[in-house]
């Protein structure tokens, strides 16, 4: 299913730089939470130029197998580091400038473990993004819901951009 979706034709509907473009810059250092085969990781591995990084989580080795091939094939490998979840606790170590959730939040059972985790991995006053998919999917309620959990968790929104098929919200980090 993914390979239908996660394809060329894409860049017409969520092309990364329109998108991210005012969220990510060259130098930062990025996360891609259930970034499945890369499309945003790719496309923010080029704007963080060389002196950036992308640290892309998911669940599936397989998701992460195929980014690595495609970040080789664009010559983005060194830029990009892939990191399975297996707990909790995102496999973080230094906080980061900038989130990427990209239709992903509605399935985690625990949106309040999750949302503290995205608190422990920002840098304080950076930014998350979060886009999940609006096409009857998730209502607007629901995604209202994880923004009153990300509010308690230090998170105070900051702005609702528009996303094709998409509700989102982007997330600052205040602790």
């Amino acid at each position: 299913m993914a390979y239908l979706f996660d394809n060329p034709l894409r860049h017409l509907i969520h092309d990364p730089e329109k998108i991210l473009g005012s969220y990510v810059k060259p130098g930062m250092t990025v996360l891609d939470i259930g970034c499945g085969m890369g499309f945003f990781s790719l496309g923010m591995a080029r704007m963080v130029g060389p002196e950036g990084r992308v640290i892309s989580l998911d669940l599936q080795t397989m998701m992460l197998k195929i980014l690595e091939k495609r970040a080789i094939k664009g010559g983005l490998s060194e830029r990009i580091e892939t990191r399975l979840v297996r707990e909790e606790r995102f496999p973080v170590e230094t906080p980061v400038d900038f989130a990427l959730c990209f239709w992903m939040v509605h399935e985690v059972p625990d949106q309040a473990l999750f949302l503290r985790e995205l608190t422990r991995a920002l840098k304080p006053g950076a930014h998350a993004l979060i886009a999940e998919p609006g096409m009857h999917h998730v209502k607007k309620e629901d995604l209202e819901g994880t923004i009153r959990i990300a509010e308690g968790e230090g998170f105070a929104v900051t702005e609702r951009p528009r996303i094709r098929m998409s509700l989102s919200v982007v997330l600052q980090n205040s602790i």
